[in-house]
C-alpha cells in the first residue's frame, strides 16, 4: 500500500484523533500546528495536543507506545519535512481561504506522488481545489473522519474526475485495512452521506418530540432500540456530540444545499435549545444537556429537561406500550401502535426514510453507500433501505401516500420487491435504475451474516449454532443474550468436537454480536443460587472445565476471532484455543473477583502456564504466580488487542485484524495455515511453590486493605484466587497436572459462590451492571 509516513497538519481534536490512530497501524506521523503568538516552544500546540491524547478516556492510542510514532512540529519549522510523507491529512479550521494558503504552501514542498487530503465535512471538495495546480489536484481528495477517529468505523471519501485513481486507490486499501475502517465512496454533495442524513434524522426526532410533547426519556426509548439505534437515542446522542454542534453543522449546510432541500426546512434551532446553548447546557462537556447530573447534598441523581418549560426534574423511565411492542412485533408493531410513542416514531421514520430515499443516486451511487455509512457513521444497527425493507416498501408507500407525503422514484422501483432480495445462493440489491445487482463483498470480506441467509446450520440449539464457513473450516457461533455462556454453549462445544473431525478440518470460534462474549450467564447462576440448586451450579463448574478442556485437545486447531468485550468465562474459552486472531478493539480479560468469584474454568491454570513459560519472566517459582495474581485479582481488561498481548491474555503469536469485517476471513485463513501437521498441546505441568507464594500474596492484600484499596470481601475473594495460584498444599518439589490445577478452581468456585457476600455482587451487578464493593 505503499503509506510508510503520514503527516497531519491541525492538531485539534480531530487532528490529533487521527494522528493518534495512524500511530495505532504503526506508521510514523508528524503532527503540526501553528506558531501561537509569543510562545516560547513554537510547537506549542501539538505537543499539548500529544500530552492530552496520552491521558484522554476513551484512549485514542491502542497501546500507550504508539505515542513514539507521533512526532510533534510546527508549520513555520516544519514543513520540509513533509517532503518524505506519503500521505498528509489537513485538519485545520474550516475556513476555505486558510485552508488553500496551506495548500499552495503544501505544493511547493510535497514530493511528486504524495496525496493530500482534508477532513472538512463542510467545504466542497470543487471549492478546495479551485485554482490549484492540476497536479496537486489530481493528488487531492477529502478524506472525512468521524470522532472519535480510533472508534468510528467510517472513512467517506469524495472525490472528482480530476482525481488519480491510483492515488484513491492506495489511500482506501490503507484505510481499510491499516485503519480498519469502512471506506465509503461519496459524491461531492453538501454533508456527504451521513451527516446529510444524520442531522435531518436528529433535527426531525428533536423537532417532532418538542411538537408532540414527548419527554426526553420517551423520545429516546421510541428512537433508541426499537429502531436499531444506540439506546442514546437522539437527546443523549446530542449531548453526547455537544449541542452547540447542531447551529454550527446546519450554517454549513445551508451554504450549499439546494434551495428546495427538505433539510433547508429543518435548520431553526427551537428557543429552547439556543436558550440551553447560551447558559452553557451544551451537553456531557458543559454543564448538562437534555440531560445532566445533580449533585446537590453529595448525592448523584439522574435529571432531565422538560422540552416545554426548560425546567430539570429527576428523570423518568419512559412507559410506552408502543416500545413494549416492539419487543416482540419489531418495527412494524412500533409505528403501528395508536399511543403517541407509536405515531411519533412514525413521524421520524417517514420524513427520515423518505428522505434517503429521495437522496439516491444524488450523495451517492447506490443504496450500500447509504446504508453502510449510517451503520458504522451513527451506529444504526441497519441502515434506511434496511429498515424500509423491514416495513415493507410497498406498505411503507402506501402510508406515506396516505399521508400526503411523495414517494421518492426509488422507493416506487422498491414496491414489488424491495430493496434487496434474498434468493438461494446470494443476495440482490435495488440500482437508481431499477434492476437489481449481486451483492458482492470486497475480498477478503467474509461475514457470517451472508452465509446465513443461503445456508442451515450443521448443527444447532437455543444458545449456540455451528455453519460451515467453506474450504474444510467450521464456525461455532454463540448467539445467547450477550454471547453469555451457559450449558447449552458448553454443551454445543462437546458436540462440535466430536462432530468436526469426520466432516471438517479446523474450527473458528467467532459470532457478529455486539461483542464476543459477557462471560459466564450470571442469571443462571443468581437462579440456581436462590433455588439452593448448587448441585446444577456445580455441575455448570464441572461442565465448563471439561469443555474447555476438550476443545483444547482437539485433534484440529480451534481459532478463536474475538471482538469487543470477551470477559470471564469469554477470556478463558480464548485461553484454551490454539490461537486467536483477534480484532484491534478487543477488550479482555478475568473479571470473575469483581462478583466476588475466581476464574473457574481453567482460566488461572492457563495464565499460570502462559507466564511460568514466559521468557520475559524472572527466573524463579515465584515470578509468574504473583504477576498472574496481580492480572487476575483486580479484574484486569485489556482496552485493545495490542494490550492484552502484554497480559498474556493473547499470544505474541496471535494476530490482530485491524477491520472487522475481514476478522472471519483471516481468522479462517489462520485456521487453515495449521491443518497440515498440527498435533494438540502437550499437557502442562507445575511446579508452584505453595506456602511461599500464598503468604506473599496475602501480605500484598493486607498491603492494599491498609490503603484502602481493598475491601474485606475483596481480601476473602484474594484469599481464594491465592490457594489457587499458589498450588495450594504443595512445594516446589511437587509436580501438580492439569487437573490438579482444575480441582483447586473448582474447590474456591464452589465455596465463594455460596457465599452471601458473592451472590450480593452478582445481584448487584444483574441489576446495575456496576461491581458492588462490599
Amino acid at each position: 500500500m505503499n503509506i510508510h509516513k503520514v503527516a497531519v497538519i491541525g492538531a485539534g481534536v480531530m487532528g490529533a484523533g487521527i494522528a493518534a490512530h495512524i500511530a495505532n497501524a504503526g506508521i510514523p506521523v508528524l503532527l503540526l500546528d501553528i506558531v501561537p503568538e509569543g510562545a516560547t516552544d513554537r510547537s506549542q500546540i501539538a505537543n499539548t495536543a500529544l500530552a492530552k491524547l496520552l491521558k484522554a478516556d476513551p484512549a485514542p492510542f491502542m497501546h500507550k507506545k504508539n505515542a513514539r510514532l507521533v512526532t510533534p512540529g510546527n508549520i513555520e519549522d516544519d514543513l520540509p519535512q513533509l517532503a518524505d510523507c506519503d500521505w498528509i491529512i489537513e485538519a485545520i479550521v474550516e475556513r476555505l481561504a486558510i485552508k488553500q494558503d496551506l495548500y499552495r504552501k503544501l505544493a511547493a514542498v510535497r514530493k511528486a506522488d504524495a496525496i493530500i487530503s482534508s477532513n472538512t465535512s463542510s467545504i466542497p471538495l470543487h471549492e478546495l481545489v479551485a485554482g490549484l495546480p492540476e497536479d496537486f489536484a489530481a493528488h487531492f481528495m477529502i478524506t472525512h473522519f468521524f470522532n472519535p477517529p480510533r472508534y468510528m468505523r467510517l472513512l467517506e471519501i469524495v472525490t472528482s474526475e480530476q482525481t488519480d485513481q491510483d492515488a484513491v486507490e492506495k489511500i482506501s486499501q490503507f484505510c481499510d485495512f491499516k485503519l480498519g475502517k469502512g471506506v465509503v465512496p461519496c459524491k461531492d454533495t453538501p454533508g456527504f452521506i451521513a451527516n446529510r442524513i444524520g442531522i435531518f434524522w436528529i433535527q426531525t426526532a428533536i423537532q417532532e418530540a418538542i411538537d408532540m410533547g414527548l419527554t426526553v426519556e420517551e423520545a429516546d426509548a421510541v428512537v433508541g432500540r426499537p429502531m436499531g439505534i444506540p439506546k442514546t437515542g437522539v437527546f443523549g446522542l446530542s449531548d453526547l456530540v455537544g449541542i452547540d454542534l447542531m447551529p454550527h453543522l446546519m450554517r454549513s449546510m445551508n451554504r450549499s444545499l439546494p434551495t428546495d432541500d427538505p433539510l433547508r426546512e429543518k435548520a431553526t434551532i427551537p428557543p429552547l435549545i439556543q436558550n440551553m446553548i447560551d447558559t452553557g447546557y451544551t451537553g456531557r462537556k458543559g454543564k448538562g444537556g437534555f440531560y445532566r447530573l445533580n449533585r446537590d447534598g453529595g448525592q448523584k441523581s439522574k435529571e432531565s429537561i422538560d422540552l416545554q418549560t426548560g425546567e430539570y426534574s429527576p428523570s423518568q423511565p419512559a412507559k410506552l406500550d408502543s416500545v413494549k411492542a416492539a419487543r416482540d412485533g419489531g418495527l412494524q408493531a412500533l409505528i403501528a401502535h395508536p399511543d403517541k410513542g407509536g405515531q411519533y416514531a412514525w413521524r421520524v421514520l417517514s420524513q427520515t426514510l423518505r428522505y434517503a430515499a429521495a437522496l439516491v443516486p444524488e450523495i451517492a451511487d447506490d443504496i450500500c453507500a447509504v446504508n453502510t455509512a449510517m451503520k458504522l457513521g451513527y451506529n444504526w444497527k441497519f441502515g434506511p433501505f434496511e429498515l424500509i425493507d423491514q416495513l415493507g416498501a410497498d406498505d411503507f408507500a402506501q402510508r406515506l401516500e396516505a399521508d400526503g407525503q411523495d414517494v421518492p422514484p426509488l422507493l416506487t422501483m422498491a414496491r414489488e420487491h424491495g430493496f434487496y432480495r434474498h434468493n438461494e445462493n446470494e443476495t440482490l440489491y435495488l440500482q437508481p435504475d431499477g434492476t437489481y445487482l449481486p451483492l458482492q463483498r470486497p475480498p477478503g470480506v467474509l461475514l457470517l451474516a451472508d452465509l446465513k441467509r443461503h445456508a442451515e446450520p450443521l448443527l444447532e440449539n437455543d444458545a449456540a449454532s455451528l455453519w460451515d464457513i467453506g474450504d474444510g473450516i467450521a464456525c461455532l457461533e454463540f448467539h445467547s443474550k450477550m454471547n453469555s455462556l451457559d450449558p447449552l454453549i458448553l454443551e454445543m462445544i462437546e458436540e462440535t468436537v466430536e462432530f468436526i473431525p469426520h466432516h471438517h478440518k479446523a474450527l473458528v470460534i467467532y459470532n457478529e454480536g455486539s461483542n464476543f462474549s459477557a462471560g459466564a450467564n450470571l442469571g443462571l447462576l443468581m437462579f440456581a443460587a436462590k433455588l439452593g440448586g448448587w448441585d446444577e451450579v456445580d455441575k455448570m463448574v464441572s461442565g465448563g472445565q471439561q469443555a474447555y478442556k476438550t476443545l483444547k485437545y482437539a485433534p484440529f486447531p480451534v481459532i478463536g476471532a474475538p471482538f469487543g468485550m470477551a470477559l470471564g468465562g469469554g477470556c478463558e474459552i480464548l485461553l484454551h484455543c490454539d490461537a486467536l486472531q483477534a480484532h484491534a478493539e478487543t477488550y479482555v480479560g478475568l473479571v470473575e473477583t469483581g462478583v466476588g468469584l475466581i476464574p473457574g474454568w481453567g482460566g488461572c491454570k492457563e495464565m499460570l502456564h502462559r507466564w511460568s513459560t514466559n521468557p520475559r519472566m524472572p527466573r524463579g517459582p515465584l515470578p509468574p504466580v504473583l504477576k498472574c495474581f496481580e492480572i487476575i485479582s483486580v479484574a484486569t481488561v485489556a482496552k485493545s488487542a495490542f494490550e492484552a498481548k502484554d497480559y498474556l491474555f493473547l499470544r505474541h503469536t496471535d494476530g490482530i485484524t485491524m477491520n472487522r469485517d475481514r476478522l472471519l476471513a483471516d481468522a479462517k485463513a489462520r485456521a487453515l495455515s495449521m491443518v497440515e501437521g498440527y498435533q494438540p498441546p502437550e499437557p502442562p505441568v507445575f511446579h508452584l511453590p505453595g506456602a511461599t507464594a500464598h503468604v506473599a500474596m496475602e501480605m500484598a492484600v493486607n498491603d492494599f486493605r491498609a490503603q484502602g484499596k481493598a475491601t474485606p470481601y475483596d481480601a476473602v475473594v484474594a484469599q481464594a484466587l491465592a490457594s489457587v495460584l499458589s498450588g495450594g498444599d504443595t512445594d516446589m518439589t511437587d509436580t501438580l497436572s492439569e487437573n490438579d490445577l482444575l480441582a483447586l478452581e473448582y474447590a474456591q468456585f464452589t465455596q465463594l459462590v455460596r457465599k452471601p457476600e458473592t451472590l450480593a455482587r452478582v445481584g448487584h451487578m444483574l441489576e446495575t451492571g456496576k461491581p458492588l464493593r462490599n
